[in-house]
């Protein structure tokens, strides 16, 4: 039985890190067991130029802690009114390395999202001239389909439509949710890829609603049948190149998860990996971990892989922090319901 497994130090393709006192909170749980991240732009307001990218990015490295190597990867917000030019510029210089497609309305922040695809269609057209990925929250906002069902309804309407009509687009498929979504990604070999979040392997819906609501289980995309975790657990642990890991760990304070009207989010940052090592050895897929954390993701992206390793040891049960205090408020680390042995050796 392994009860050491030694891997280059993962990287994290999906990433809020908030701004202000959160952002100097939760950074550090990133950035001990993470060399990289994707980080969203979904700020208030949200980074939409080139210039906003740079601020914050600047921003994120004042608050690094002291002798941190951690690389921010930065993206702009995508909106109807984003200038070509702006986004190939900031590529050119090295500042992003993608742009985040929000439907209007679709989850945290997403009020600026894209309405009409028709008005970003120059946007798109220059990102894959310049083979820049664009990062979809996959949903439709339709109030008329059910939430459980618009995952499947954003790939039929308007995901498959938008690649048809923009050859050459790299598209990543962020924290898929469902079976179609990774059927989806393997019936296509070719610029596209798509990330698979640490509590979408764990939980499904009924963790959400059986037993009273659980708030800080409630995300968005939302967790989905037990038949469609089996789905991304299978491929999150099959070795496939398509398929890496962003934890789209998302702080919200308690007081604002557990409201009338909760945040959609779980901060899943601080303890991810322990859970990973978990979910692979109950796969007998340990010794794909490395891909999937590591590997697969610098590839899409064109980076290399990290050079330093990560050493994770099975042991005693490994005691994590319930909260992450910040000057905002409390934010609940998650949860994922079962004892976690394997522990990231400092």
């Amino acid at each position: 039985m392994t009860h050491t497994l030694t891997l280059r130090r993962p990287d994290d393709w999906h990433l809020h890190l908030r701004d202000g006192q959160m952002l100097a909170a939760v950074l550090p749980e990133t950035t001990r067991h993470f060399d990289r991240a994707i980080i969203m732009p979904n700020l208030v307001p949200p980074a939409v130029r080139s210039s906003d990218a740079a601020a914050y990015r600047d921003r994120i490295m004042a608050a690094l802690p002291e002798g941190s190597g951690f690389k921010p990867l930065m993206t702009l917000y995508l909106t109807e009114d984003t200038n070509p030019a702006d986004v190939a510029q900031a590529h050119a210089n090295g500042l992003i390395h993608a742009v985040k497609l929000y439907p209007a309305g679709a989850t945290t922040n997403s009020a600026s999202g894209v309405q009409n695809f028709d008005n970003v269609r120059g946007v798109l057209e220059k990102m894959a001239e310049i083979s820049l990925p664009l990062c979809v929250h996959g949903e439709v906002t339709d109030p008329a389909v059910d939430i459980f069902d618009r995952e499947a309804v954003f790939i039929d309407r308007i995901l498959d439509p938008v690649r048809r009509a923009t050859p050459g687009l790299r598209v990543i498929m962020e924290h898929i949710t469902t079976s179609d979504g990774v059927e989806y990604v393997k019936a296509n070999d070719k610029d596209l890829g798509a990330t698979i979040t640490t509590h979408h392997l764990v939980i499904n819906r009924n963790h959400i609603l059986v037993g009273g609501i659980k708030p800080h289980y409630y995300c968005l995309p939302v967790a989905k049948r037990e038949e469609h975790r089996l789905a991304l657990r299978a491929a999150a642990t099959s070795g496939d190149a398509r398929f890496f890991l962003g934890t789209d760990s998302a702080p919200h304070t308690d007081p604002n998860k557990e409201s009338a009207c909760g945040c959609a989010g779980c901060f899943t940052a601080t303890n991810t990996m322990s859970i990973l090592a978990h979910v692979f050895e109950e796969e007998n897929a340990l010794d794909r971990l490395e891909a999937f954390c590591s590997l697969n993701g610098p590839a899409y992206y064109g980076l290399p892989a990290n050079t330093g390793t990560m050493t994770l040891k099975k042991g005693d049960p490994v005691a994590y922090p319930e909260k992450i205090i910040t000057g905002e408020g409390p934010v609940t680390v998650f949860d994922p319901g079962f004892p976690l042995h394997w522990h990231v050796e400092t």
